[in-house]
């Protein structure tokens, strides 16, 4: 008698959480995206790194601060990725420079199939991250990188996913 076989691994769709317009886009795509592949949702949430490297106990405060500030904002999109994908997103708290920690966390959970992030609507172009990442850097990403125009509107959203 054989075994079953394993389920294919599910598709899990890493979305960068920071304070920006467009990040409405890029999780309402991704959620939608996961719910209708079987997939889910991830959330990476970088903390820049305090420089205050002279004062210890301000360092370190800082550095709570900012894990505190995180896990807020991530409980707070976790409800709306959740309504949206029908599942509880992954999260990632990391602390380090953005790219850095993006590349590695890729790098290191294979479950990770699909980068999505919004791009910025203003003149100055989509966005750091997004300019790094499409260019020169674009060779280092082992996953497909989807940019999600941010002027797009939930039903824009519904209809291209």
């Amino acid at each position: 008698m054989s075994e079953p076989s394993p389920e294919p691994q599910e598709r899990t769709f890493l979305v960068v959480v920071d304070n920006t317009e467009e990040l409405h886009v890029a999780l309402r795509f991704a959620s939608l995206r996961a719910k209708k592949t079987g997939g889910r949702v991830a959330l990476l949430y970088v903390v820049e790194p305090a420089d205050f490297q002279h004062w210890m106990a301000v360092e370190d405060l800082m550095r709570e601060e900012g894990r505190q500030e995180a896990e807020a904002v991530l409980q707070k999109y976790s409800a709306e990725v959740q309504e949206w994908s029908g599942k509880t997103p992954v999260f990632y708290l990391r602390e380090g420079k953005l790219r850095d920690e993006l590349l590695k966390l890729i790098d290191e959970d294979q479950s990770i199939s699909v980068l999505v992030l919004g791009a910025a609507t203003g003149t100055e172009g989509p966005g750091p991250l997004i300019s790094s990442l499409a260019g020169k850097m674009t060779s280092d990403l082992r996953v497909p990188l989807t940019i999600v125009p941010g002027y797009l509107t939930d039903e824009q959203l519904e209809s291209l996913t």
